[in-house]
């Protein structure tokens, strides 16, 4: 049986399922829903929100360029962009603390949370294709295949490593038949443009400038390999918090609109912070990046990490099924995507 087909089969399973229990996951969470709101309130319930921005994640750039946040916050509450180099860093910083609202893919925030990492999904940001596995320019491998006894590059905890993981499965390879190096998004590009590694598990925007600066080939691309693009809160934030986290959800969804409205200004805005070029900008984000996907967890995401959630356990990232299992009964919101006002911003 193929992935695809196992993927159809658990999107069908997922959504008899949810059929039959009138629920989405998440719904059991005893965090206070957010009151919808018409207006701003008077104040906030912190003076401060620490929020990452990702060039994987479109949307945050643009409210980050726009100072929405800052101009509907005004005075009362002082925002703290943090960079996020990838779903791993982003879900360590969520972990310790240092950001209250972070960008993952949907494999990573899957992990965290099945290894108790307390973090929920308030909005789905964008169904990218963002990674692939790339060898150099000079190379004669030509398919994951012709991985088997090679050195790869990946940054585990991100959409990349288990996008290899699921690569290599589907091609009969073990992991213990081949070496995968641990190295950060930037450094596995620069590990394969200089010949020290035989493959790279590459990530959007560096891996298309590979292959246009560096003549880095693409041997293999599966956007059914890709999870969503998750933006996540720590439960602490927002059970603190929910006013805070409803303004951000609501940036979030008027970014959407604005991209869909201004695709040559957003990819712009993605080349400026990249440090890439407008046309590899331009190809990353409307090319391979679906911006106009339903925001609201649910029924899609989960049908996803139902099929990566055992490839966890048995790569041994995750000790038990029972972990996914729970983590995916717990990980969504829906309730900030529900009550979303964009009017209120800016």
């Amino acid at each position: 049986m193929t992935r695809k087909r196992i993927a159809s089969l658990g999107a069908v399973a997922v959504a008899a399922a949810l059929v039959l229990t009138g629920c989405v996951a998440g719904e059991g969470s005893n965090i206070a829903a957010p009151e919808p709101v018409e207006t701003l309130p008077g104040s906030f319930s912190s003076d401060t929100l620490n929020i990452d921005f990702a060039t994987y994640n479109p949307l945050s750039l643009i409210i980050k360029d726009q100072g929405w946040l800052e101009d509907t916050f005004g005075d009362k509450v002082t925002v703290n962009w943090i960079q996020s180099a990838g779903s791993a860093a982003a879900n360590d910083a969520l972990r310790a603390g240092s950001i209250d609202v972070g960008s993952t893919a949907g494999s990573a925030a899957l992990l965290a949370r099945s290894n108790g990492s307390p973090i929920q999904a308030i909005d789905i940001y964008s169904q990218p294709n963002w990674a692939a596995i790339l060898v150099g320019a000079d190379s004669d491998i030509t398919s994951v295949k012709d991985l088997k006894g090679k050195n790869i590059a990946a940054n585990a905890g991100t959409d990349p490593y288990f996008f290899l993981l699921q690569a290599l499965e589907e091609a009969g390879i073990g992991l213990d038949e081949v070496t995968i190096t641990q190295l950060a998004h930037a450094d596995g590009k620069t590990a394969l443009e200089a010949g020290t590694v035989d493959a790279w598990a590459g990530l959007d925007p560096l891996l298309s400038a590979s292959v246009v600066n560096a003549g880095s080939k693409i041997i293999y691309d599966n956007p059914d390999f890709n999870s969503y693009g998750f933006l996540n809160a720590t439960e602490t934030f927002l059970t603190a918090s929910p006013d805070i986290a409803q303004v951000v959800v609501s940036a979030y969804e008027k970014a959407r609109a604005w991209a869909a409205e201004n695709p040559d200004e957003a990819a712009q805005i993605l080349a400026d912070v990249a440090g890439i070029d407008i046309e590899i900008a331009k190809s990353v984000l409307l090319d391979r990046t679906n911006l106009a996907v339903d925001p609201e967890p649910g029924a899609d995401q989960l049908a996803v990490l139902t099929i990566i959630g055992p490839i966890f356990v048995t790569s041994g990232a995750v000790a038990s099924q029972d972990q996914i299992d729970d983590a995916l009964d717990t990980l969504f919101n829906t309730d900030y995507v529900k009550n979303a006002n964009p009017d209120l911003i800016g």
